[in-house]
């Protein structure tokens, strides 16, 4: 009824449509300790009804013109593990002689995917041909059905955390050969090959990040305002980058610890 729907006198419109203090800090904590997962798996097989939430909190992203254009291909099968283990030693190899010097070592040295030891393979795939040629805000940014399909993979990394189980998104492969691996049309774009499975551990930060890699960048020099890095002025602007400042310090000193879930 509409009347239950209306804002009571002491009742702000944000108090209206946020989420509790506790389910806020469930988002947040899923988010806050998401991790790219290559080499903690554990062999325990994955519930199908877990695997079913999952993938459905995938299925229910957002799409353009709500095209729907993912495909969510399982792979459990040992052959099919070790056919697309190759390809990624292979295209690993390659990917090493891009880097020169001490980068290249460490590289070498970095575990990249955990393709072997996760008990369940994804492929997520795009079919661009699923609503037609014409598509409702595909019309002059062509590749908003990829961007869509990406939107599905972070879903369900999410999911995959708030269930208890790590994701691991593999790149480092040739999406030619890994189509025929997998029996893909021409038509549809492998778009994420991820390994999902129960893991011993969390790591506190990104691997890349704790390798020394590449540093987490500050998010107050990547906020700019009216136009590409212009920066804050007196009038607007400087409070957030302030706030900014304030909230990533706190994250990176002792990680994400529920600052963002209290509404006071």
């Amino acid at each position: 009824m509409e009347n239950s729907a209306k804002i009571k006198p002491d009742q702000t419109r944000s108090d209206t449509h946020s989420f509790s203090d506790a389910e806020r800090e469930a988002l947040y904590q899923t988010i806050f300790s998401r991790r790219d997962v290559r080499g903690q798996f554990a062999p325990d097989p994955v519930p199908e009804d877990v695997l079913s939430r999952i993938l459905m909190a995938a299925h229910y992203a957002p799409s353009v013109g709500f095209m729907q254009p993912w495909s969510f291909i399982i792979v459990r099968s040992d052959d099919t593990k070790r056919k697309v283990h190759n390809l990624f030693n292979e295209a690993h190899a390659e990917a090493a002689q891009m880097f020169e010097g001490q980068q290249r070592e460490t590289y070498k040295n970095l575990k990249l995917e955990g393709i072997l030891e996760s008990p369940i393979n994804i492929c997520i795939t795009c079919d661009r041909d699923r609503a037609g040629p014409v598509v409702i805000g595909r019309t002059h940014i062509k590749a908003m059905d990829i961007y869509s399909s990406v939107c599905a993979v972070q879903n369900l990394w999410l999911a995959a955390r708030a269930e208890g189980l790590g994701l691991g998104w593999v790149s480092i492969l040739d999406q030619k050969r890994l189509k025929q691996v997998l029996y893909i049309p021409k038509r549809v774009i492998p778009v994420a090959y991820v390994c999902l499975g129960y893991v011993s551990k969390f790591f506190d930060k990104p691997e890349l990040q704790s390798a020394g890699w590449r540093p987490r960048l500050p998010l107050s020099d990547l906020v700019s305002f009216e136009a590409f890095d212009k920066t804050a002025d007196d009038l607007f602007g400087e409070g957030l980058i302030e706030q900014l400042r304030k909230d990533q310090g706190k994250i990176e000193t002792k990680g994400y610890c529920g600052d963002f879930a209290t509404s006071a």
